[in-house]
């Protein structure tokens, strides 16, 4: 088959790879235009842009299929199939319409639950046991195509969203891969979603990242793996204001107001919280670089209960 592969982060880009050791002809890769990033505010190219240069495929970065150049430019590669993992552009109907195979996507959960942007970091903010992810078609919904495959696996106790998106990404080239196969031999299947089992996962904000002490150990456990890498949990501790990476369950006695520091260990920092505490065992103070809060902490003193 001729594909035109669309997607944008490493998560995309490794399913592309995964596209390009089969036999099939990527006729060109479309990726969101560069974005500026860090101090100096220099133009950044998306993962998938470098993997396609490097393998010296065409690239396409329109900023609208809106606009006619853009859907003529893409009409006249006469794909068979469109792919698109994680792109981060709604495609109009009239762009689905071009290829006669249709268009694909890989999405990061088992539909029809957590439609959406974000849905590998929901999984782990809403403390769910699994997820996986789903090849579907694409229709003019949010991720309300029929579905073709699905591929599952449990979520770790302590797994960060970082973490379990790099396991996504491989089990999401390896469902593309196959179901490309599938398409190709004419023996995929369509299975049409349940509306009513739908859920969400909106784009992540920074206004997620403060964390609430009178809430439950658990939900902030979720929280702080779930932000990560992106955007973090914060907190206030003492006065300061740490972005906090990695936490853990822990047994306390103590009868404090949530949010309250109550022990510093050789592990890191003992925390209240609704029903308990929680140990910090690594954070990051501002203009830092993120280390284990036991350290931190002997070299700055803080307030204990």
């Amino acid at each position: 088959m001729k594909l035109v592969f669309m997607g944008t982060p490493a998560f995309a880009a490794t399913c592309l790879e995964a596209v390009l050791e089969t036999e099939h002809e990527v006729l060109g890769v479309y990726t969101k235009p560069d974005t500026p990033k860090n101090r100096g505010m220099k133009m950044i190219p998306s993962e998938v842009k470098l993997l396609a240069q490097a393998h010296g495929l065409p690239v396409y970065q329109p900023t609208s299929f809106r606009e006619e150049e853009a859907y003529e430019t893409l009409k006249a590669l006469a794909p068979d199939l469109i792919v698109v993992v994680a792109y981060g552009k709604i495609l109009p109907q009239r762009i689905l319409d071009i290829p006669p195979l249709g268009c694909i996507n890989i999405h990061g959960s088992i539909l029809p639950a957590l439609r959406g942007s974000a849905p590998v970091q929901w999984a782990v903010l809403n403390d769910l046991p699994e997820t996986g992810v789903t090849a579907m078609y694409l229709n003019a919904g949010m991720d309300e195509g029929d579905m073709i495959d699905v591929r599952t696996t449990p979520i770790g106790v302590s797994e960060t969203a970082g973490e379990l998106m790099d396991r996504l990404a491989v089990l999401g080239a390896e469902l593309l891969r196959d179901t490309l196969g599938a398409i190709a031999a004419g023996t995929a299947s369509r299975t049409p979603q349940d509306p009513a089992l739908a859920s969400y996962a909106p784009m992540l904000t920074k206004e997620l990242s403060p964390i609430a002490w009178t809430h439950p150990a658990k939900n902030i456990l979720a929280q702080i793996r779930g932000l990560n890498p992106w955007p973090a949990a914060t907190a206030s501790l003492d006065g300061t204001e740490f972005k906090i990476w990695e936490a853990r369950p822990v047994e306390s006695g103590a009868d404090a107001v949530p949010g309250t520091p109550l022990a510093l260990t050789k592990q890191g920092l003992i925390v209240a919280c609704a029903d308990g505490a929680i140990l910090i065992t690594k954070l990051q103070a501002p203009g830092g670089k993120a280390m284990s809060a036991a350290d931190y902490f002997r070299g700055h003193p803080i307030q204990l209960s």
